[in-house]
């Protein structure tokens, strides 16, 4: 397994309120933990959250106060959202923060997954496919008939997310399993990447025999050509 993360402010924004993490020698019990947290809020309180978001989860994970993956990860995800939301308590600016987060674990040939908010998760295996679902206001019109999946990235409500980290005393995260195969490429990214780029798109960079970061930088350059209008973050893994 190699993996390859990278996160950019974009050409839009004047600070970067995305954070990322990526270890293939993660612990004795997991060998490996990806991580993307986009945070929101003010200028800074963005920052901080997903900060807070990714060092509490990382933090929760290494201790591994459950057996599962996936009780571990349910686990780290409330204590995240129980640390951001004490720390928006302590200033007023911060008030209001949150942040999405989607994460991957693979102990073995399966991946775990957790996500809640609208980071993303794509597995390209003979194309792509997109593993979490969207947790927003343009996701539940395209689930309803309202509009179609091609008009999410354009839609002017595309950034009203329905679920966060550090918004609700019980978060309510999504958990997917999927079986690994060698050569298989996991793609984390926030939606500084999804919003610039449709899954074509980002299918043609993401493929081939080039090395990791050749395809994360190349995805970074391609997401600021199309407008840089969000901080861009991607973390890659190939099995």
């Amino acid at each position: 397994m190699e993996s390859f993360s990278i996160t950019d402010t974009g050409r839009m924004r004047d600070n970067n309120q995305d954070c990322v993490f990526s270890d293939t020698n993660f612990s004795p019990d997991f060998p490996n933990l990806f991580l993307v947290a986009d945070g929101m809020g003010g200028h800074n309180a963005g920052d901080l959250a997903s900060r807070v978001c990714i060092e509490t989860f990382v933090e929760r994970i290494r201790a591994r106060h459950k057996r599962t993956p996936v009780g571990c990860m349910l686990d780290a995800c409330q204590a995240a959202n129980q640390a951001i939301i004490e720390k928006s308590t302590q200033n007023p600016h911060y008030k209001g923060m949150g942040t999405t987060l989607v994460g991957m674990i693979i102990p073995d040939d399966t991946a775990y997954i957790i996500n809640i908010g609208d980071s993303r998760l794509y597995r390209i295996r003979d194309g792509i496919r997109q593993i979490t679902t969207d947790h927003s206001l343009v996701e539940e019109m395209v689930m309803s008939g309202e509009i179609e999946k091609n008009e999410m990235r354009t839609h002017p409500n595309k950034n009203i997310i329905t679920r966060a980290l550090g918004t609700a005393p019980r978060p309510k995260p999504d958990c997917f399993e999927l079986t690994v195969m060698k050569g298989d490429i996991f793609l984390l990214c926030s939606d500084g990447l999804s919003n610039m780029l449709d899954d074509k798109e980002i299918l043609k960079i993401v493929s081939g025999e080039q090395e990791l970061s050749d395809m994360g930088n190349k995805l970074i350059e391609a997401a600021n050509e199309a407008g840089g209008k969000d901080n861009i973050s991607v973390v890659l893994v190939r099995i």
